[in-house]
């Protein structure tokens, strides 16, 4: 049988997995990632991302190697000759492409057409439900793999990443706060003044405020410092496992629809994620101990709905009696 066939997939040498980005996208296929690794023990398993992704992926204990894609564009002729030399060194198995976009979609031609998980036209093992696009990307994968002969995938697991962060010298109790978002999405943000309420009433019962994000945050982050004084901000110091390691020390989290509150939910930190109009919640909501609240204008989202999101959460359990509540 070849590795088109179930006991094949499970006999295959060389594995490809495609996964380019986003942050967000790139957690919830974590659960699949393990999936893969389960399905394919004895295999050598490359993935096939982008240079963000690059660490965390070979710190994960799912793959083999990890080749990054500088997603060319079509008239970058050097690029592109180069990425299909890459994409054509190894002759795979068995391609699982987590990623089922045109970009990725193509690939499967450059590479001759092997055995192959996705959405391309003609490929072995096509997702073939017409609805995909409206499942939730974790529910997606999931049927996916399982049309490829993979039956189970896990959630999102982070246990495995380990990071120090006594270097941030930590306050003993805190609520982690993730006011940023692609800049090009400004709708999705909260703002500024709802944090800046809910650090006060955070501050009021002894817990500090501590604020990640990047440096296209700023706009976001310097009013929220200046507007209470029990905030603090790591905006710009932390890396994926850094995140990680905070969020495990967290009583909490809140945050705008971005990819830090996925790093933060997968950890089992309880969060609450905050949704516009610009994005729905039932197809990329971060899973765990996650409450959603969605306005179509976030501008309208009350401070006391958000405070009382997070008090009946999990946090309320792992704080002092009555510090969320």
């Amino acid at each position: 049988m070849s590795a088109v066939g179930h006991a094949g997939e499970m006999r295959a040498k060389r594995v490809l997995v495609i996964k380019l980005s986003a942050l967000g996208d790139f957690v919830q296929a974590m659960g699949p990632f393990a999936a893969i690794r389960a399905h394919h023990p004895g295999a050598r398993i490359t993935l096939l991302t982008t240079k963000p992704f690059v660490e965390l992926a070979e710190r994960s204990p799912y793959f083999d190697e990890v080749w990054f894609d500088t997603r060319p564009k079509p008239w970058e002729v050097a690029a592109m000759l180069r990425l299909r030399k890459l994409l054509r060194t190894v002759k795979f198995d068995m391609v699982y492409d987590l990623q089922t976009s045109d970009r990725s979609s193509a690939y499967y031609r450059i590479m001759g057409s092997p055995p192959w998980s996705g959405i391309a036209t003609g490929c072995s093992h096509p997702h073939g439900n017409p609805e995909r696009d409206l499942m939730h990307s974790i529910d997606r994968q999931a049927e996916q793999l399982a049309m490829a002969g993979i039956p189970v995938t896990p959630p999102p697991d982070l246990s495995w990443l380990a990071a120090d962060v006594e270097r941030f010298d930590l306050p003993e109790r805190f609520v982690l706060m993730v006011p940023g978002g692609a800049p090009h999405r400004l709708a999705k943000r909260w703002p500024a003044t709802g944090f800046i309420q809910l650090a006060d009433q955070l501050g009021g019962r002894g817990i500090a405020s501590l604020l990640l994000g990047t440096s296209q945050d700023a706009e976001q982050i310097e009013p929220i410092l200046a507007g209470c004084s029990t905030t603090l901000s790591l905006a710009g110091q932390t890396g994926f496992a850094d995140i990680v390691g905070i969020a495990r020390r967290a009583l909490g989290a809140v945050g705008n629809d971005t990819g830090p509150m996925h790093l933060v939910a997968a950890t089992g930190c309880p969060a609450v994620v905050l949704f516009s109009a610009d994005s729905d919640p039932a197809l990329c909501a971060p899973r765990g101990a996650v409450a959603v609240l969605r306005r179509d204008d976030l501008a309208s989202l009350e401070v006391d709905a958000v405070l009382a999101a997070l008090a009946a959460g999990p946090a309320a359990l792992r704080c002092a009696p009555s510090a969320l509540a």
